[in-house]
């Protein structure tokens, strides 16, 4: 099959297919497959959804890299020495990074408190009070879309930067890439609109009323973003011979930590990066929508 012949079955599929927008391939450092549908062009960008982790996965590997971050076993709570812990918690104190990277952090209730969280001032403060409970660490799997925005709190607290500005600094601006603009404090429409709409967007991030960006979705990137980032990643934090992240961190990363159940395909996780098969060198940072970096 040739690009005309794919371009072709995409633009008429009525199938899962007609979902995609833009497919951008790299092999050794250059383009091999640039391809956009629905209006959509090579330079647009969109929200990525749950990539937006795998994202937050690489900042902690950089901020590891530079020092801000001595483990990823260290705990939660060294960064927020003044949050008031709830009388009678006591897991909160056990939770480290590592159970936030690989999903094994325990929290309370059956669900996420999205109204809560997503209409305080404080984002990353609101979902602490999330973090915990009576069971302890059970070392489970537990997929939390607000729960990593602690992250964005280490970050911020471990690097005395915005993340946004951390980001753009390590990550996308070595990567050649656009830097991503804050999108701003908004509406509860507005959010379901970011979460919904499938047009294109600016190179931005979704942030809560602090400034301070989503962990777990609101980054927008175009397909050839997100091929670069899979690009350095796959050559082992490597990219146009600069190094970005660090090998020893990359190799942590993908290697896989969990075997998920059906929900998630029998995946292999890692640090917030997907190893999709057993027998395959292929890691991936997945989100809703069909978004993938791989």
């Amino acid at each position: 099959m040739d690009k005309k012949q794919l371009h072709k079955i995409i633009s008429e599929s009525t199938g899962n297919e007609s979902n995609i927008c833009q497919i951008y391939a790299i092999k050794a450092d250059s383009a091999v497959y640039d391809d956009c549908w629905h209006g959509f062009k090579t330079s647009d960008a969109m929200n990525v959804n749950s990539v937006t982790k795998g994202v937050m996965g690489l900042l902690v590997g950089i901020a590891l890299d530079e020092g801000y971050i001595r483990s990823v076993d260290q705990k939660v709570m060294d960064f927020f020495p003044d949050y008031n812990v709830k009388r009678g918690e006591k897991t909160i104190y056990d939770v480290t990074i590592r159970h936030l990277l690989t999903m094994t952090a325990p929290y309370k209730g059956k669900s996420e408190p999205w109204k809560k969280v997503c209409t305080s001032d404080d984002w990353t403060l609101a979902t602490l009070d999330y973090l915990g409970g009576r069971k302890g660490i059970t070392g489970e799997f537990r997929y939390a879309t607000l729960g990593i925005q602690i992250l964005t709190g280490i970050i911020e607290r471990s690097t005395g930067k915005k993340c946004i500005d951390f980001a753009n600094k390590t990550l996308f601006e070595p990567l050649g890439l656009l830097k991503r603009i804050s999108h701003g404090d908004s509406s509860k429409e507005d959010q379901f609109d970011f979460f919904m709409n499938r047009n294109p967007r600016k190179y931005e991030w979704y942030t809560d009323p602090q400034g301070s960006v989503t962990a777990g979705w609101g980054l927008c990137m175009s397909a050839r973003d997100m091929a670069v980032i899979g690009a350095m990643v796959l050559n082992g934090g490597l990219y146009n011979g600069k190094t970005i992240v660090s090998e020893g961190y990359i190799k942590e990363m993908t290697t896989p930590h969990l075997k998920l159940g059906e929900r998630f395909g029998f995946m292999n996780y890692g640090y917030l990066w997907y190893k999709p098969y057993d027998d395959r060198e292929v890691y991936a940072a997945i989100g809703d929508s069909g978004n993938i970096s791989m």
